[in-house]
């Protein structure tokens, strides 16, 4: 693996088998949430992972977590002393040791802070439960995590419901770097705060990245976020990635029809700017339990032709058709509209 590469991913799957059904019946779906996924996240960049719902983003997340055991593939992490170590083949207390460099931020402030416990305690519980600090190093370490976070050290007593929503999730950051670590996997870090709030978050993850070295995975479904904060982009569609570019690229140039789809689909300016044609054209959305003959986005395709039905692209951007379609970029998508009175 390079030196300034910090993850890869290589041939990740991850797959769900139903359980009991209705009335006890037995269900055998396997859902593949994350299908041959490869992926190298270097080190001080933002990679941004961007889908429709359900496209396997938050999964993937949770796999490089480990928060699940992939069904197969590798998760090459690098650690600071150059080891490189595989996430997926480890035990429970073979990955403890690697819980500090490896934290998360999670979407829903409200629901990921314990509301029996203060600030300091929640703050400082990775701390005590890695035994990286004790006595008064505990209060301390909380403390400069706090104030980092923009938040007033003397406030840790109070408990999470004393604070705004905005003031939560920067508790929720304190908690994740106050273990000093090297990855940290932000998903949906700031769709459940105001869109005021929403960019003071991301001005204060990107100012940490500045200081504190950080390398983020940042997983979103809002294109403008990912343009304002990532490096690079990987879109994923149904368990796989689609497309991966540098951000500007991406956004400009977009190489797969289904990117072109999703930059369609963000906001005019102009309430009297409409479309011409569809966001998406109608057609069978497939599910991740379904088997795949061809493309995969070829039911939603306005591109399509007959051999998208049968085989399925082989490598990033996965379309047949990549080299000799012209896409709109999101500027583009946005002067392609008719005025309407």
């Amino acid at each position: 693996m390079p030196a300034e590469e910090i993850l890869r991913v290589e041939g990740l799957t991850m797959r769900f088998t139903g359980g009991a059904g209705l009335f006890g019946r037995r269900n055998r779906t396997t859902v593949h949430a994350v299908d041959d996924v490869d992926l190298v996240v270097r080190r001080g960049e933002t990679l941004g992972l961007v889908g429709e719902s359900g496209c396997g983003k938050t999964t993937l997340g949770r796999c490089i977590l480990r928060a699940h055991k992939p069904t197969t593939g590798r998760i090459v992490y690098r650690r600071a002393d150059g080891s490189e170590v595989d996430l997926a083949g480890l035990s429970r207390s073979q990955l403890r040791p690697l819980r500090t460099e490896i934290r998360t931020v999670f979407q829903d402030p409200n629901s990921s802070l314990n509301p029996r416990m203060t600030v300091r305690q929640i703050v400082a519980e990775p701390l005590i439960v890695n035994n990286l600090a004790s006595g008064s190093e505990v209060k301390d370490r909380v403390a400069e995590a706090l104030r980092r976070c923009g938040l007033r050290p003397e406030l840790m007593r109070r408990y999470p419901h004393a604070f705004s929503g905005g003031e939560r999730q920067r508790i929720g950051i304190a908690r994740a770097l106050v273990t000093e670590p090297r990855l940290v996997v932000a998903d949906e870090a700031v769709s459940a705060l105001d869109v005021s709030v929403r960019s003071q978050i991301l001005n204060l993850m990107e100012d940490l990245q500045d200081e504190l070295g950080l390398t983020y995975v940042f997983i979103s479904h809002d294109l403008s976020v990912i343009q304002h904060l990532c490096t690079r982009v990987a879109v994923m569609y149904l368990g796989r990635i689609v497309e991966e570019a540098e951000t500007e690229d991406l956004f400009d140039h977009p190489q797969h029809p289904y990117t072109e789809a999703l930059l369609r689909s963000v906001p005019r300016p102009d309430p009297r700017l409409r479309r011409r044609d569809e966001v998406l054209p109608a057609g069978e959305v497939p599910t991740p339990d379904e088997h795949f003959t061809g493309c995969r986005f070829q039911p939603r395709c306005r591109y399509a032709i007959d051999l998208c039905s049968q085989t399925e692209p082989t490598t990033v951007p996965r379309c047949h058709r990549a080299e000799e379609l012209t896409l709109d970029g999101v500027y583009a998508s946005h002067t392609d509209a008719e005025v309407t009175r």
